[in-house]
């Protein structure tokens, strides 16, 4: 079997972040913005080019859709409005993501870190290991030594290459402890205040002491809040028990700039063309 690394992809926080890198005068042949789908198969092409992967994978959430973290927390990643452009762009990139032939996870009531943590879950459990692109520390959990997340400073030419000690480094906890932490610590960009006057510092000293949130907790103290931290942490911690369906092969880059080409991004095309040949 290839043992090189399956590249898995957090297919909605690259979409962003290309959304916002390329300019938006990059249009279709129907006159709508495509920098989003531009962009983010420019940026794996380079990371392709870069990383030598055995296949790729890419994971998306479901736009509009509850999932079970918004019933535990209802106020979970609240108030975040998307632009009517990248919302049609990410509407269409799982298919296009499927004609390159790159494995595809999206599941209604799941998030892309979940299918994320399923695909490296079960390329790990076949004896494999993987690198997840991704900037968002939810990630941080799934580090190991088979497991290294690549977090992307500016597009993907500068990234920080993060495994269990640069988790330590960054957290002050182990990859495991990451969902007690940011119980403990909150998390703003997802709307989880954590507990009443403890930071990033103190969690971490918390969960240095006593090893978990619940071995903290059964000291008696934080009685008032107890049941909101445990939910805290089940909001946070990843769940790879959706199934997914692995890649078994390199990406066909030739079918996929057909695809893009039909859509207008004629220049990206061609040199995903020339990828093909090489």
């Amino acid at each position: 079997m290839d043992r090189r690394s399956l590249l898995i992809v957090d297919g909605d926080n690259l979409a962003h972040r290309a959304y916002h890198s390329t300019p938006r005068t990059v249009r279709g042949v129907d006159g709508k913005p495509v920098n989003a789908i531009s962009g983010v198969f420019g940026m794996l092409a380079n990371l392709w080019t870069a990383e030598a992967p055995r296949a790729v994978f890419v994971a998306w959430d479901t736009l509009g859709v509850e999932t079970y973290r918004h019933r535990l927390w209802p106020e979970y990643q609240g108030g975040r409005v998307f632009d009517p452009e990248i919302v049609a762009q990410l509407e269409v990139l799982p298919d296009l993501c499927a004609a390159f032939a790159f494995g595809v996870g999206k599941a209604a009531g799941f998030e892309a870190d979940d299918l994320m943590a399923a695909a490296a879950q079960r390329e790990v459990a076949e004896g494999g290991s993987c690198l997840l692109l991704t900037n968002d520390k939810d990630a941080y959990q799934l580090a190991s030594d088979a497991v290294t997340i690549l977090s992307p400073r500016r597009g993907v030419r500068e990234m920080d290459r993060i495994g269990p000690a640069e988790v330590v480094e960054r957290l002050g906890v182990l990859p495991e402890q990451v969902p007690d932490f940011k119980a403990l610590a909150g998390d703003p960009s997802d709307r989880i205040p954590g507990a009443k006057g403890i930071g990033a510092k103190t969690a971490a000293a918390l969960l240095l002491k006593h090893g978990t949130l619940e071995a903290f907790l059964e000291t008696g103290t934080r009685a008032a809040e107890q049941d909101l931290l445990r939910r805290f942490r089940e909001v946070v911690e990843l769940r790879p028990q959706v199934p997914v369906t692995l890649p078994t092969s390199a990406p066909d880059w030739r079918a996929g700039a057909e695809r893009l080409r039909a859509l207008g991004v004629v220049r990206l095309a061609d040199r995903l063309e020339a990828l093909a040949e090489a």
